[in-house]
């Protein structure tokens, strides 16, 4: 936005400065349409549009997953099991939505760098140029407003275009590897900690007359190894052990 608004000023006079050295009726615009066939500043607005559109797009599936949540709790109870652990983590669809998101985004300022040099061609801003279009009389010289100033503000857009592709395309390469690490490992800690491997077998306590039964084995055992022979001998106790 800063460098739209910057845009503005600094392409503000571009038609207004325009001049060329000659009087005939519509050579100058016609000249002006030649070499500027669409503004920098409106071209660059353009380019910001559609490069903030793919984030608002994961800022609203965000939203939707957060009232997803709210939903559920309401309908079965705050205790309930979470559909989600983390509402903005991505996963699952939201990880799909990023991705694609960064993919647009990429495409978006490549093709709007591809633009910039394809309309203006080999026009970059020079002191003069030579005009030769319909309706002017012979070739004419024009020359345009502030040259220098336009240059290295084109050149900063364009750097700072390569840049935002180049970490884009870092994240791209980012996500691709975890997930291939996520999908290679098995899915990582979180599948180890939700598999049912995992789960700990549950013990039903002793009851009184099983504790009891249990204690009269053990002192049996104990008078046996004292006296050399036990009186009876009670079987083993029985245990009630249920593993889920």
């Amino acid at each position: 936005m800063v460098f739209v608004v910057a845009a503005e000023k600094v392409w503000g006079d571009e038609q207004k400065d325009f001049d060329c050295n000659t009087r005939q009726p519509g050579c100058h615009n016609v000249c002006y349409d030649h070499f500027f066939p669409v503004s920098h500043s409106r071209l660059w607005a353009l380019q910001l549009i559609f490069v903030t559109c793919p984030l608002l797009l994961v800022v609203l599936h965000v939203a939707y997953r957060d009232e997803r949540e709210r939903k559920h709790c309401l309908k079965h109870g705050e205790g309930c099991t979470r559909l989600y652990d983390n509402t903005g983590k991505k996963r699952g669809g939201l990880w799909w939505t990023y991705f694609f998101s960064l993919l647009f985004k990429m495409v978006v300022d490549g093709v709007f760098i591809f633009l910039l040099f394809y309309i203006y061609e080999a026009y970059f801003f020079p002191l003069v140029v030579k005009c030769s279009e319909d309706p002017c009389p012979n070739e004419v010289d024009c020359f345009i407003a502030r040259p220098t100033e336009k240059r290295v503000f084109t050149v900063f857009m364009v750097v700072v275009s390569f840049v935002c592709i180049l970490l884009t395309l870092c994240e791209i390469l980012y996500l691709l590897g975890k997930k291939c690490r996520e999908c290679i490992g098995g899915g990582g800690p979180r599948a180890i900690r939700e598999s049912p491997r995992f789960t700990m077998p549950a013990t039903i306590p002793l009851t009184a007359n099983d504790n009891s039964v249990f204690k009269k084995s053990e002192l049996e055992k104990t008078k046996m190894a004292d006296g050399g022979v036990a009186e009876t001998e009670s079987p083993a106790p029985g245990y009630s052990v249920a593993i889920s």
